[in-house]
C-alpha cells in the first residue's frame, strides 16, 4: 500500500507583485479561516503556516487579541510555526543574516511553542553548500525545497542526505514538481485523476520509500475547506493507495528506516526541472548594493562596537539591533531580495533599507559617542577616535574629519607623542550646524571642518585615542602632487591610467602585468527581472577607444584617481537592433590605493541613461581557468568557469540554460596556485568568467529591464516566469553607486587568506571627534573609559575569519564567531583582556554544548575548511 502525505499548508510571499499591505489584509481573512478549521475540527490534524514567524508578525499587527488561540494552537500540535523569521535567499544574503534569520524565528516561536524543526525552504532559487552546517547549528536535521537540484549531482531520488564539507548533514525531502501540486485540488474526478497520474508518476519514481507527499496549498491560498470530499475522490480512484492529513515529519520518519539513501554535497544550482534564476543576482543593483553595505555595516562595525561599548559598562541595545535585523530580513525573503517584483514593491524594500542603515549608522555613532565621551580628559581637549574591530593589531592610513574651532591643531597620543597627519582639505561650517543653541546665543564663530589623514598602528578589536590639541601654526591643506602621465607608483604597484580609462598594475612583488582593467563591456538585455537574456547576434559594446577624463595624483600616504568613462550606447532594444548609439552611461571611477596596502580600493559613481542592457567591468587577469573560487555563508565555494551541461541543456530540455554566472558574498578570484587576482566587493554580488582563455573576471554593474516576467528568452524558453508586470523602475535610469576592491597576490586565494582580506576591506576604520559642542546632548554616563582599549585579540595569525563579536541574546556573556574559508584545517586563538574568563563552545543557535580550556588567558580551538565555530565568553 503507498501513503500519501497530504499536508495543509499556504505559501506566503509577504510581497511580490503586490504589496504587504495587499497580502496583509489577505492574511487576516485565511488567518481566521484556518484557525476556526484547526479549532472546530478534530479529524483535521495539522497545518504549516510556510515556516516563516514574519506571518505572525503581520498578524498581531492587526489582531494582537488572537495571540491566545495561536498559542493553544501551537502548543497542541495543530498550527505548526517556524523556524525561520522570513523564507530566506541563499544566494546573495549573508551568512550572519540566514543565522540570524533562524535565530529570531526561533524566539519569536518561543512564546507559542516549538517551531518546526525542518530547514523549509521551498521556493529559494538555489541552495547553498553550507546549509546543513547552518541547519544543524540549530539542531535541525531535515529540509525541505524544491529548486536547483538534478541527477548529475548524485542521485535521481528525491530523497537524500546533503552534507556540508565539515560534516554536518541533513535528510532531504526534495519537492520535485514544487510546492504547490496540491494547490485547488478539484471535485470532480476527471479532472483529479488527469492532475494526480501526471503528479504520482514524478512522485513514485523519485521516492525511495512508499510514503510521499501532497502538499495542499499555493501562494496566498486559503485554507481548502473541502479536502475531506477531495479525498474520498482519490480514495477512489486510487484503491491501493492511503490517503491521510499529514504534517512534514510523519514523512521524515518514514525515511529514516531506511538506510541506503545517497549522500550528495555542494550546491545546488541545476536549472533543469525547474528555474534558478542564475542572473537575478543583479536585478536592480541599488538594492542589492544597499543590502551588501548594510550587511557588512551589521556584522563588521555596529555589533563588535556595541560588544565593545558592553564590555565597558554601557548597555547592549539588543532591542534595537534587533529592529535592524528584522527590518533587513522582511527583504531577504526570495522574491524580495531577487527584485522580481512591481515597482512599488521595490520602493518599499528600498525604504526598508534607508531605515535600516539609518539605525544602524546613528547606533553606530552613539557607540563611538558613549565610549569617546567618558575617557578619561581632564585638560578638555577635543578627542579624536580611531576604532579597529577586527580581532588583530591592525597599522593603517586614518582618513578622519576634524570639526574644531581651531584654525591650527597638534594631534598627540595618549602618552604624549605627536602624530603626523596630513591636512587633505578644510571647510568653513556654519556654528548652527554643530548645535543651534551656539548662534541661539549669539555666537557666529564660524567652525573648520578638517579632512585628516594619519598613519599609526590600532590595538585589536579596540580603540585609541589622540588629542587635539591647539597649535600656533595654522593647519594648511597638503599640496597632492599631480602626475601628468597619469602613472603612479606606491611600495607594492606600479599603476598608470590608459587613455581610455582602463588600468595597467604591476605587482612588484611577482613582476605579473595586468592590463585593460576595468574594461567596460555592454550589451543589450531582453531579459526579464529574474534573467538576463542576451540579444542574439549583437555585437558588445566596449570603451576601449574611448577618450576618458583621468587625474592621477599622490601624496605622501598614497594616490588617488579619478577617472571619467563616457559610453555611448542605443537608448533601447530598437535601436540595439538598429545599430544606433543615442544612449549614454557615464561611469566616473575613483580609485584609492594606500602605499603600503595591497588593496586597489574602487567607487563606481554612475549615471545610466538608456534602457533594456546589461554592463560589467572586465578584470583581465592572464591567469587562464579552469574553475573560479569564491566566497559563500561561512566558506569557500569552487565552481567550473564553463557549466558542463551547456552542450546538452536544449536536447535535455532543461528550464534554464546553466549559463556560469554565479553570486559571491565578498569576494571571487582567478588563482593558477603561483599568483593569483581578487576582485573583493560591498556592492555586487555578481561575477562570470569570461574570455577566449576564461582569464578574466566579468563582475556585473547592473542590469537594466523594464518587465517582471517575460515569456522565451533565449536562456530561459517557454512560459514566463512570474507575470508580464510593467517595471520602469527596474530600468536603473540614473545615478547609482558602488563599491569593490582589487587585489594582486602570490599564491591560492586559499594561501594568499583574501577571505580575511575581503573582510579587512568591509570593515573599516571608524573615527569620532569629540567637541564641546552637540546637538543632541547626553548626560555624563558615570563611567571611565581608557585612552587605549582591546577587547581581544587573535594571537595565531591564519586563514580563520571573523565573522561577528555580538552579546548573546539569552546570556550575560559575549559570543565570538567565526569561520575558515581556505584549503586546509586551521587553528583559531583568540587571547582576552579579562583575567578568568570562562568560555564556552556553542551552537549556532547560541546554546552553550562545552567548556574550552583557557591557558594564560588564551583559547584555542581547530576549524575545519568551511566550518563556523562560536565561543561565549
Amino acid at each position: 500500500m503507498k501513503n500519501v502525505h497530504i499536508v495543509p499548508h499556504m505559501h506566503w510571499d509577504r510581497e511580490w507583485y503586490f504589496s504587504t499591505e495587499e497580502s496583509r489584509i489577505l492574511l487576516v481573512n485565511n488567518m481566521e479561516e484556518i484557525m476556526e478549521k484547526l479549532e472546530r475540527d478534530p479529524e483535521y490534524p495539522h497545518y504549516v503556516l510556510d515556516g516563516q514567524t514574519s506571518i505572525l508578525e503581520d498578524y498581531f499587527a492587526v489582531k494582537p487579541e488572537n495571540r491566545e488561540r495561536v498559542r493553544n494552537l501551537v502548543q497542541s500540535g495543530k498550527l505548526i510555526i517556524g523556524p525561520w523569521y522570513t523564507q530566506t535567499d541563499e544566494m546573495v544574503v549573508g551568512g550572519e543574516s540566514i543565522v540570524r534569520n533562524l535565530l529570531y524565528g526561533n524566539k519569536d516561536c518561543e512564546e507559542f511553542g516549538a517551531p518546526m524543526k525542518i530547514g523549509y525552504l521551498p521556493d529559494s532559487f538555489g541552495q547553498s553548500s553550507q546549509m546543513p552546517q547552518i541547519f544543524n547549528g540549530f539542531d535541525i536535521s531535515y529540509s525541505i525545497f524544491w529548486r536547483g537540484t538534478s541527477e548529475r549531482h548524485g542521485t535521481d531520488k528525491t530523497e537524500f542526505y546533503w552534507e556540508s564539507d565539515d560534516g554536518s548533514r541533513v535528510l532531504v525531502q526534495l519537492f520535485p514538481l514544487g510546492y504547490a501540486i496540491g494547490k485547488y485540488l478539484p471535485e470532480d474526478e476527471e479532472a483529479l485523476q488527469k492532475r494526480i497520474d501526471k503528479y504520482f508518476t514524478v512522485l513514485d519514481k523519485g521516492a525511495t520509500t512508499d510514503h510521499i507527499i501532497l502538499p495542499n496549498g499555493h501562494d496566498q491560498m486559503p485554507i481548502q475547506q473541502n479536502i475531506e470530499v477531495i479525498m474520498d475522490k482519490l480514495r477512489t480512484l486510487y484503491p491501493d493507495r492511503e490517503f491521510f492529513l499529514s504534517r512534514y515529519e510523519n514523512i521524515f520518519a518514514e525515511l529514516e528506516k531506511g538506510n541506503d539513501l545517497s549522500v550528495l554535497s555542494g550546491e545546488f544550482l541545476d536549472g533543469k526541472y525547474m528555474r534558478v534564476h542564475r542572473s537575478i543576482y543583479s536585478t536592480r543593483m541599488d538594492i542589492k548594493a544597499a543590502n551588501t553595505r548594510i550587511e557588512n555595516k551589521l556584522t563588521n562595525i555596529l555589533e563588535p562596537l556595541a560588544s565593545i561599548a558592553y564590555s565597558l559598562g554601557y548597555e547592549y541595545h539588543h532591542g534595537l539591533i534587533e529592529l535592524i535585523w528584522k527590518e533587513i530580513m522582511k527583504n531577504h525573503a526570495h522574491d524580495s531580495i531577487g527584485c522580481c517584483c512591481s515597482d512599488k514593491v521595490h520602493r518599499e524594500i528600498m525604504n526598508r533599507f534607508f531605515l535600516a542603515e539609518e539605525k544602524t549608522d546613528q547606533l553606530i555613532e552613539f557607540y563611538k559617542r558613549k565610549i569617546t565621551d567618558s575617557i578619561e580628559n581632564e585638560t578638555g581637549e577635543d578627542l579624536l577616535t580611531a576604532f579597529n574591530l577586527l580581532p588583530y593589531e591592525r597599522e593603517e592610513t586614518v582618513k578622519a574629519t576634524v570639526v574644531t574651532k581651531l584654525n591650527g591643531f597638534v594631534m598627540e597620543d595618549s602618552a604624549g607623542e605627536n602624530i603626523s597627519f596630513e591636512v587633505l582639505g578644510k571647510e568653513i561650517l556654519d556654528p548652527g550646524l554643530i548645535d543651534r543653541q551656539i548662534v541661539h546665543y549669539g555666537n557666529y564663530d564660524p567652525f573648520y571642518e578638517y579632512v585628516i589623514q594619519w598613519k599609526d598602528t590600532l590595538p585589536a578589536m579596540g580603540y585609541k585615542a589622540y588629542r587635539i590639541k591647539e597649535a600656533d601654526q595654522e593647519c594648511s591643506v597638503a599640496e597632492w602632487e599631480e602626475l601628468h602621465d597619469h602613472a603612479a607608483e606606491t611600495d607594492l604597484y606600479r599603476i598608470s591610467v590608459n587613455a581610455n580609462g582602463t588600468l595597467k598594475i604591476y605587482d612588484k612583488c611577482d613582476g605579473s602585468e595586468i592590463d585593460q582593467v576595468l574594461l567596460l563591456e555592454n550589451g543589450g538585455d531582453d531579459g526579464d527581472e529574474y534573467d538576463y537574456s542576451p540579444v542574439e547576434g549583437e555585437e558588445l559594446l566596449y570603451n576601449a577607444d574611448t577618450k576618458a577624463d583621468i587625474s592621477v595624483r599622490q601624496n605622501r600616504f598614497g594616490v588617488e584617481m579619478n577617472i571619467g568613462v563616457a559610453l555611448q550606447v542605443p537608448i533601447d532594444l530598437e535601436s540595439r537592433k538598429a545599430g544606433k548609439r543615442d544612449g549614454a552611461i557615464q561611469v566616473n571611477w575613483h580609485i584609492e590605493i594606500a602605499n603600503d596596502d595591497p588593496t586597489i580600493r574602487i567607487r563606481a559613481a554612475i549615471d545610466n541613461q538608456a534602457k533594456d542592457h546589461r554592463l560589467r567591468a572586465l578584470i583581465p587577469t592572464g591567469i587562464a581557468s579552469a574553475v573560479s573560487w569564491s566566497d559563500n555563508q561561512f566558506g569557500m565555494i569552487k565552481r567550473d568557469v564553463v557549466d558542463g551541461a551547456m552542450e546538452e541543456w536544449e536536447a535535455q530540455d532543461w528550464d534554464e540554460r546553466p549559463d556560469a554566472i554565479y553570486p559571491m558574498l565578498g569576494f571571487v578570484g582567478l588563482t593558477d596556485d603561483m599568483k593569483g587576482v581578487s576582485l573583493l566587493t560591498n556592492s555586487t554580488r555578481e561575477y562570470e568568467i569570461v574570455g577566449e582563455a576564461f582569464d578574466t573576471i566579468a563582475v556585473t554593474l547592473f542590469r537594466s529591464v523594464g518587465v517582471l516576467g517575460k515569456e522565451n528568452l533565449v536562456r530561459r524558453p517557454g512560459r514566463p516566469s512570474g507575470i508580464k508586470l510593467p517595471t520602469p523602475d527596474s530600468q536603473m535610469i540614473g545615478a547609482l553607486d558602488l563599491e569593490l576592491a582589487l587585489l594582486m597576490h602570490g599564491g591560492s586565494l586559499s594561501s594568499a587568506h583574501v577571505g580575511r582580506q575581503a573582510k579587512e576591506y568591509t570593515t573599516p576604520v571608524h573615527t569620532y571627534n569629540k567637541i564641546p559642542h552637540n546637538a543632541m546632548k547626553l548626560n555624563p554616563s558615570g563611567i571611565i573609559t581608557p585612552h587605549e582599549y582591546s577587547l581581544l585579540a587573535e594571537t595565531c595569525p591564519s586563514g580563520i575569519v571573523l565573522s561577528t563579536l555580538k552579546k548573546a541574546e539569552k546570556e550575560e556573556r559575549l559570543l565570538l564567531r567565526f569561520y575558515n574559508p581556505t584549503d586546509d584545517q586551521a587553528q583559531a586563538s583568540f587571547a582576552f583582556n579579562e583575567q578568568g574568563i570562562k568560555p564556552v563552545v556553542a551552537k549556532l543557535s547560541e546554546e552553550p554544548v562545552g567548556e574550552l580550556s583557557v591557558h594564560d588567558g588564551t583559547i584555542t580551538l581547530d576549524v575545519k575548511r568551511n566550518q563556523v565555530r562560536t565561543v561565549l565568553f
